[in-house]
């Protein structure tokens, strides 16, 4: 069921509320994509009670006035938003990829605020063992035949080679292959379910942020019960950043799930659903 609110500022922030039980709050990545990123999370919402944000500017969320409004602090402070309207004191938040990076700022920020965290295959810096552990992963995709396609894609986009939704999602498709283990049907399926992201969103991150942030020293201040979880194959998230950041928060638990790339809740479902299910439950 698709709900909605107003901000403080006037704009209107939607989500998706699925299944019964103990309620997870969940952000998806990119940054740009609607909560259709997360699916069904593994299927999460049969044990839990998801609340599934649409983050400002995709899907059902209102565009900022600002174009450049699309920072961490500016996504956090939306997180901050939907916890006062869904009526909580403190929420248990899940953040994928960027949405995880967004997790880490909100439960640093608010350590008051966050009973439990589930950072999934995210990372507190982009450095240089995750770039080589990265042109690896993508290196081992070399006999696919859609590799030239994707890596061709993925040099576009990093180079900020779009001006629409339209053109990033086109060029998304095509090199969204190389994130993951094995892409088969499912991958593909989930792939072609997709909504075209918020361009000035990714553009603003690549430009800007992902080289440069470093949310290291902000770990400590996190007080939430902290799951980390990657996948082995994770091209651009992988043990590396999750080493970092269960060594960085107090008491993060690490799983690592072999032969699981960058979509860990499309690759390894059953196992992603046991993990985060008894982690929130418990």
């Amino acid at each position: 069921m698709t709900e909605s609110f107003r901000t403080s500022d006037g704009r209107r922030l939607a989500y998706r509320r699925v299944g019964a039980g103990p309620l997870l709050v969940c952000h998806g990545g990119g940054p740009g994509y609607s909560s259709r990123y997360l699916g069904d999370l593994a299927g999460l919402g049969e044990s839990l009670e998801l609340v599934l944000l649409d983050p400002r500017g995709t899907g059902g969320s209102d565009r900022p006035a600002d174009s450049r409004a699309y920072r961490t602090g500016d996504y956090a402070s939306d997180v901050d938003e939907l916890r006062r309207h869904l009526g909580r004191e403190r929420i248990d938040l899940l953040g994928h990829s960027h949405g995880g990076v967004v997790a880490i700022e909100y439960a640093a920020t608010f350590p008051e605020r966050v009973g439990k965290l589930v950072l999934a295959s995210t990372l507190a810096r982009f450095h240089a063992e995750q770039e080589e552990a990265m042109a690896a992963a993508i290196q081992a995709h070399a006999h696919e035949p859609w590799f030239a396609d994707a890596t061709a894609a993925l040099q576009a986009e990093q180079e900020g080679q779009f001006e629409t939704d339209e053109e990033l999602g086109a060029l998304a498709a095509r090199e969204l292959p190389l994130y993951f283990a094995r892409f088969g049907d499912p991958e593909r399926a989930y792939v072609e379910s997709l909504d075209n992201p918020n361009a000035d969103a990714l553009r603003l991150f690549n430009a800007e942020i992902f080289a440069t942030f470093d949310l290291r020293p902000r770990l400590a201040s996190i007080r939430a019960e902290t799951l980390v979880i990657t996948g082995s194959e994770d091209v651009i998230t992988g043990p590396v950043c999750a080493r970092e950041l269960s060594d960085g928060i107090p008491g993060a638990l690490e799983v690592v799930i072999e032969g699981a790339g960058h979509f860990v809740f499309i690759e390894a479902r059953e196992r992603f659903a046991a993990e985060v299910g008894a982690f929130v439950r418990r």
